[in-house]
């Protein structure tokens, strides 16, 4: 197999492969072999149907098959050989096989090269969650007023399903305990995504930032059906949605690769949870200070 690359732009190649010989002989005698078993053909009982009989009827159908199979596991075995880090379906186009040789040209984008540094050792720094007997007051007075109850009492607290108001504080220290601690969290992996992305500028790739732009467009509408929407109402906001939608999915595309790039620096596997164990990653070499 011949491969040549040729890099288009930072997030872009053409890669123009080609092969001959006996691969492309094998493909064709094993799609033949195949449609000779399953042949229709008159006067000739399923696989008994001489070859130049199959030719006569089925070549147009055998080229198309051999085209389906082979093209794509040429390809997939031509970007193995140049690692390259494709991120898209390619773009197929100059194909030209016959009986002894197969070539297309494909253009596919790729992963940018992203000079991450100093992402390790980040200086975080936290605050020790606690909630006030103030919090816990509020809140409880707020529930006392959509309840519209007459006083804060044993019987209130059982109406809650707790059996004591005390039972009711600490049940309520525990949520807002929970809800303030989950927001810390949050604000320490933003700050450290902002941290680690500040001042890393490059091309994003195309077709992954408009992939992530359609699934948050069609999430958005799915929200706005769910308010009650009508159908034609979230189709006239298309344009409104998108205006706000695109910056998103641009700075959303970005950290991706960034966590990427750091995943592949640190031996992290690229798939589903990849995001995830890399902050997990961040967060255990960060060097952590507690604040006031």
């Amino acid at each position: 197999m011949k491969t040549e690359v040729k890099k288009l732009d930072s997030t872009k190649c053409e890669i123009n492969v080609a092969i001959s010989g006996e691969l492309v002989k094998n493909k064709f005698e094993e799609v033949f072999a195949q449609v000779a078993k399953e042949a229709k053909v008159p006067g000739f009982r399923p696989g008994k149907a001489p070859r130049d009989i199959l030719e006569k009827h089925y070549a147009s159908g055998v080229h198309e098959q051999v085209l389906k199979e082979l093209v794509p596991d040429v390809y997939n075995q031509a970007i193995a050989a140049e690692k390259l880090d494709v991120i898209e379906l390619p773009q197929i186009t100059d194909v030209k096989l016959d009986r002894s040789s197969l070539s297309f040209k494909a253009i596919v984008e790729v992963t940018p090269e992203i000079a991450v540094k100093n992402y390790k050792h980040q200086l975080i720094n936290y605050k020790l969650v606690s909630v006030s007997s103030d919090e816990i007051a509020r809140q409880i007075d707020s529930v006392k007023e959509s309840r519209k109850a007459e006083s804060l009492d044993d019987k209130f607290s059982r109406s809650l399903g707790y059996p004591n108001f005390s039972e009711l504080e600490k049940a309520v220290e525990r949520q807002i305990f929970m809800t303030k601690e989950n927001q810390e969290r949050q604000r320490i992996e933003n700050e450290l995504i902002e941290n680690i992305t500040r001042g890393l500028e490059f091309k994003l790739p195309a077709g992954l930032v408009e992939r992530q732009v359609q699934d948050m467009l069609r999430q958005a509408k799915i929200d706005l059906a769910m308010k009650g929407l009508p159908r034609d109402k979230i189709d006239e906001q298309e344009k409104l949605l998108l205006e706000g939608i695109q910056p998103e999915a641009k700075k959303q595309v970005k950290v991706y690769l960034i966590l990427s790039q750091i995943a592949k620096k640190e031996n992290i596997v690229i798939d589903d949870h990849m995001p995830r164990k890399v902050m997990e990653f961040l967060l255990r070499e960060a060097n952590w200070q507690p604040t006031s």
